[in-house]
């Protein structure tokens, strides 16, 4: 392959600013300023790692496939020639290849997925300095597992033979979905490593593969996915500390009882503390809903990590959850991925995780500038358009020449920083549900944001703890706010017709479709809402799909409470 000089630029003054960007065939490759995080010559080194460089210099050789590939992310919903458009939007002065959107297929092919991986590779891992807000407990950087089954791949024959198809309770879905596993840091939501695949493997299998990344300076969070005697000793054996709730069926030993309320306990071989907990949070309606939680950890001086501040760091797992959502929802704006077979789904997987981590270094490095500043208030949505804006235009492909330490896209992430955190509750909604018609909220949370005015912990010793272990359904118990607000006046009215209907005719089982008709309800969808909270509640049964009779132990004292005016 003839040598072209990483140096050689091109360059054209337009409305006072000059446009710098490699030379010749080489010129499309580029994402704008995300460009000088992922520069040539890394670009150009995993290539000859992989043995994914061109034999022959063509109009499109794979240094450009490789930022085609990544710009493939940033449009989504575009097409090949679209996005191949976006990127020589900005580089009208020069002569470019035009290619058919089966020449760029064939050079996603000709890559493979080996390059991305690598790359990914590269720029994975923890992205915070040791003084960063709120990305550290003590001197332990906080990182937590989770997996994600809501990522959507076309119904390909291909594509199903590998990652298989999923059961809903009355149809195949529409699409098949692929687990994909992280390890990320809390702090910044910035990625430690990735693994995916089918879902039939479980959480802990790939969470297994990830455990190289966990180092000794880290605390590990984990949900009760992760609680099982081989996932907690190898994670132990990383040399980290650990934070993870456990399902509430299990009864650890209790080994010895500490002054604020927890236990040691022994399990898989190693000495580890058990705190169990209710959580009790105030909303500004007056609502008090009630949770219980149960944490092993291996923290176990109750005099450094006292019980109550442990349970209020282990909410820091949930930031997890918002790294998630920026990569499904914001960044995919919710579409199915591209590929029709499995190799290139995992090209563009792993192009998609490097384009997240690249547009976390931005703005993780654009808060730094400012010290004090908390990553969560960096706008992912404001670093992604800003970098699409800067592709366009084909501006910060090269460092400028003078000192630049946050560029467009860190001014643009300062100028728009978030309002600081505040505590905040509502029911967890499912962002992709199996069905348009049925839901099941049985927690009793609000449905709509509601801000928190009080966080109580109560710790529970070993012998106060609940004498049966709450189920996962209803770990959370919900005291009604007062006075009643408008719409909840109108929602405990009709509760009250609903009951009276169910009593009258104790021995009927009713569809929801009927209780709604004798109501005079329109809204099928919101009622259906209502009786499954109602359900969750234990103010009536649900003996089917659709079906509902009144609950038959407090059918005496339903009755009365429904008749009253």
């Amino acid at each position: 392959m003839p040598e072209v000089p990483l140096t050689c630029q091109s360059a054209i003054a337009a409305h006072t600013r000059t446009i710098s960007v490699a030379d010749g065939v080489f010129a499309p490759g580029h994402l704008g300023e995300l460009t000088q995080h992922l520069p040539f010559e890394l670009v150009d080194a995993v290539l000859e790692e992989t043995g994914a460089v061109e034999r022959r210099l063509r109009d499109l050789p794979s240094r450009v496939g490789v930022y085609f590939v990544l710009a493939l992310g940033l449009y989504p919903s575009l097409g090949y020639a679209r996005v191949w458009g976006k990127l020589v939007a900005g580089l009208g002065w020069l002569k470019v290849p035009t290619p058919s959107e089966k020449a760029l297929r064939d050079l996603r092919r000709r890559l493979g997925a080996a390059p991305l991986k690598k790359l990914f590779g590269v720029v994975a891992g923890p992205l915070a300095q040791p003084a960063t807000p709120g990305t550290r407990y003590r001197r332990f950087r906080t990182v937590a597992f989770d997996g994600c089954v809501s990522i959507k791949v076309p119904d390909a024959e291909r594509n199903r033979s590998w990652l298989g198809r999923v059961k809903y309770r009355i149809a195949w879905a529409g699409y098949p979905t692929v687990m994909l596993m992280a390890l990320v840091e809390t702090g910044t939501r910035g990625l430690l490593g990735a693994a995916f695949g089918p879902a039939n493997g479980g959480e802990g299998a790939y969470a297994t593969r990830l455990l190289d990344k966990v180092t000794a300076d880290m605390l590990v969070l984990a949900d009760r996915a992760f609680d099982s005697n081989d996932f907690l000793a190898a994670t132990a054996g990383t040399g980290a500390q650990f934070l993870v709730r456990i399902r509430s069926s299990r009864r650890p030993p209790v080994s010895a009882q500490l002054p604020d309320g927890s236990y040691l306990t022994r399990i898989a071989g190693l000495t580890l503390r058990v705190i169990d907990a209710d959580i009790t949070l105030t909303t500004t309606d007056g609502r008090r809903i009630q949770g219980h939680y149960r944490l092993l950890t291996t923290l176990l001086d109750h005099r450094s990590d006292p019980a109550g501040q442990l349970i209020r760091l282990y909410h820091e797992r949930w930031e997890i959850e918002s790294a998630f959502y920026s990569l499904r929802h914001t960044l995919l704006t919710g579409n199915v991925l591209r590929s029709g077979d499995p190799a290139g789904l995992q090209q563009e997987i792993w192009a998609l995780l490097t384009l997240y981590q690249t547009l976390r270094i931005a703005m993780v490095a654009a808060v730094e500038s400012q010290p004090g500043t908390d990553p969560d208030r960096a706008s992912f949505t404001t670093a992604l358009e800003t970098a699409r804006d800067l592709l366009v235009a084909a501006r910060g492909v090269l460092p400028d020449p003078r000192i630049d330490l946050t560029g467009d896209i860190g001014r643009a992430v300062l100028n728009g920083l978030l309002p600081p955190r505040r505590p905040r509750i509502s029911v967890r909604k499912v962002k992709s549900p199996i069905s348009r018609y049925h839901s099941r909220v049985t927690d009793n949370k609000p449905l709509t944001s509601q801000n928190v005015t009080e966080i109580a912990v109560t710790i529970h010793p070993p012998d106060a703890a609940l004498p049966s272990a709450p189920s996962r359904r209803r770990s959370w118990s919900h005291t009604p706010p007062a006075p009643a607000q408008p719409q909840q006046a109108a929602s405990e009215g009709r509760q009250h017709r609903v009951l009276a209907l169910l009593g009258a005719n104790a021995d009927r089982i009713w569809r929801g479709r009927e209780l709604a008709h004798e109501l005079g309800l329109t809204n099928l969808n919101s009622f259906r809402v209502q009786l499954s909270q109602w359900a969750g509640e234990g103010l009536i049964n649900k003996v089917g799909r659709a079906r509902y009779t009144l609950a038959k132990p407090t059918l005496n004292t339903l009755l009365t409470r429904a008749n009253t005016p």
